[in-house]
């Protein structure tokens, strides 16, 4: 049976990262929800068409680039989000990842999403939120983790997935310019082949993402002996609390 899912993330490609997952939600009969927390008022419509391609339904809290804080007011935003969808099932980014990560805004959107979560099951400004009970911590899942303990088969939403991450053009054209600054073209050309003759940054950015997803994917899939062809990696939080042993 569906359940109902959100992700808390920061930046809008972690919708598509994770959009295995919350598509397979959908397509189980459940609810798929995403806030991003830092997307641009040029890039909101790139997210919110890439997540309809996957099911997912979007909210933007609109909190501003390099001013992300953990004040009562900021923890309200995603405390009324997560009272308003009543998720079973929270995504949010790698702890461990966001503390390396160099991406501004990461560490302190951690802690702000970690304290909101907490918050949100808890007496916190039920006066100022009317109508929004208290909703209980539920599971949480870390994405994209440095050590995951679990993984997604999302070998059939994996078509699905690569439409979505079409989408989003803002991001592929930063990355196709960032993979030709950063990146020597003889190198570039090993992994895209014509990559150099590609018309645009777009298609640069585009093409490059797409050889490695299918390498990240293939990784938590195939290639370590894993059962499935193509998979999503997570990290769930806690210990597994099983009614018996299981081997699947």
């Amino acid at each position: 049976m569906g359940k109902k899912m959100l992700l808390l993330g920061v930046y809008g490609m972690e919708v598509v990262e994770c959009g295995g997952a919350l598509a397979i939600n959908v397509n189980n009969g459940g609810e798929s929800y995403a806030s991003i927390m830092l997307s641009s008022e040029k890039s909101r419509p790139q997210v919110t068409e890439a997540a309809a391609v996957l099911g997912v339904q979007m909210y933007f809290p609109g909190f501003q680039s390099g001013y992300v804080d953990v004040s009562p007011e900021s923890k309200k935003k995603l405390v009324r989000i997560i009272r308003e969808v009543k998720p079973d099932i929270i995504i949010t980014q790698d702890p461990e990842h966001s503390f390396h990560d160099l991406d501004p805004d990461r560490r302190q959107a951690m802690i702000l999403i970690l304290e909101s979560i907490a918050l949100a099951s808890r007496e916190f400004a039920l006066d100022e939120l009317p109508g929004l009970e208290a909703h209980p911590i539920p599971t949480i899942y870390y994405m994209t983790p440095h050590h995951p303990n679990c993984v997604v088969d999302i070998s059939l939403v994996w078509e699905q997935k690569n439409r979505a991450m079409d989408v989003l053009h803002s991001q592929m054209e930063f990355s196709g310019r960032h993979f030709e600054e950063a990146v020597d073209a003889k190198a570039m050309e090993a992994i895209v082949p014509g990559f150099t003759a590609l018309p645009s940054d777009y298609e640069k950015g585009r093409a490059v993402h797409k050889v490695l997803d299918q390498a990240i994917h293939v990784y938590h899939g195939l290639a370590t002996h894993g059962h499935f062809a193509l998979a999503e990696a997570y990290k769930r939080d806690g210990n597994f609390h099983l009614k018996e042993l299981i081997n699947y």
